[in-house]
């Protein structure tokens, strides 16, 4: 074989392994495009949200279970909901929990539900909502559900009255919220409180955005201080919820402070997290990182 003919072919050699190394980074965007909602659903209005990076294993003092045996997202049982991602790898690669009907789910900008996810227990919550139509945002799983409408009982009690304002979203929406946000802000500013799609609590059907009764303030940030949310932050987590975005912890869970949006977790975890002031990163003890 001749020089020349050497050379040749030493060039097409290295021209193909460029090509087939050159997409990796591609893989996020090859994720298949659910069937868009139905003409009924309405698109919600209220704050989309999502945050944090997983890379460490967490504490349940609730089981006392070792840190080392329960991973982010888990189950009581220790099934894990999220394969952890060290914080700081290179592009910082979203990962697709592997338990995505976990109730401790772990749900945030590296950590994202499988696309195809459409909780397979959801129902309507009797309670008021800032709209009287029974349509998607409208839904919880059972186990939230249940939980809501002992919060808000609790709440009339003490003379606080209470309105949903968006609840569950499939895939689907949020990528219409989010995309709708990105045409408005640009993708940099609209990720700082709207969440990618597969990202957002709302998937899961264990969050809801919460307002008075007025319908005043609904997910804006002016209901922050108001009698509503002082309460909530009170009393939330005697029901098993959390304020998940509290405020002077955006750059742990990369979204700004949302007073109405609070997460179902479970009493135990709540009440922990209550006592300790921290968030759902820090209760799993993963590593912050806001992006």
């Amino acid at each position: 074989m001749n020089t020349k003919m050497k050379v040749s072919i030493s060039i097409l050699i290295a021209a193909s392994v460029v090509a087939l190394t050159g997409c990796g980074d591609k893989k996020e965007a090859a994720s298949p495009t659910p069937t868009p909602t139905t003409a009924g659903t309405t698109q919600p209005t209220s704050s989309p949200n999502g945050g944090g990076q997983v890379s460490a294993t967490p504490t349940s003092q609730a089981t006392n279970t070792p840190a080392a045996s329960i991973k982010p997202g888990a189950s009581p049982s220790g099934k894990p909901a999220a394969t952890p991602t060290p914080a700081g790898t290179k592009g910082d690669a979203v990962q697709v929990v592997a338990n995505p009907a976990s109730v401790t789910v772990l749900v945030n900008k590296q950590n994202a539900l499988p696309s195809s996810y459409e909780p397979n227990d959801l129902v309507y919550p009797n309670v008021p909502f800032t709209f009287n139509e029974k349509i998607e945002k409208r839904k919880m799983r059972q186990v939230a559900a249940t939980a809501i409408e002992k919060l808000f009982a609790g709440a009339e009690k003490d003379g606080i009255h209470l309105a949903g304002v968006s609840a569950y979203r499939s895939y689907a929406t949020q990528k219409s919220v989010f995309e709708r946000y990105v045409s408005m802000d640009g993708e940099e500013k609209a990720k700082t409180y709207s969440a990618v799609p597969g990202t957002s609590e709302h998937e899961t059907g264990l969050a809801i955005d919460v307002t008075g009764s007025n319908g005043k303030c609904a997910a804006e940030d002016c209901f922050g201080g108001t009698k509503e949310a002082v309460w909530l932050e009170k009393h939330a987590y005697e029901y098993g919820f959390i304020i998940r975005y509290p405020k002077g912890k955006e750059a742990i869970t990369g979204y700004q402070y949302e007073p109405w949006h609070i997460r179902y977790v479970g009493n135990d975890i709540a009440k922990e997290i209550q006592t300790k002031n921290v968030t759902l990163e820090e209760y799993f003890r993963t590593v912050p990182v806001a992006k």
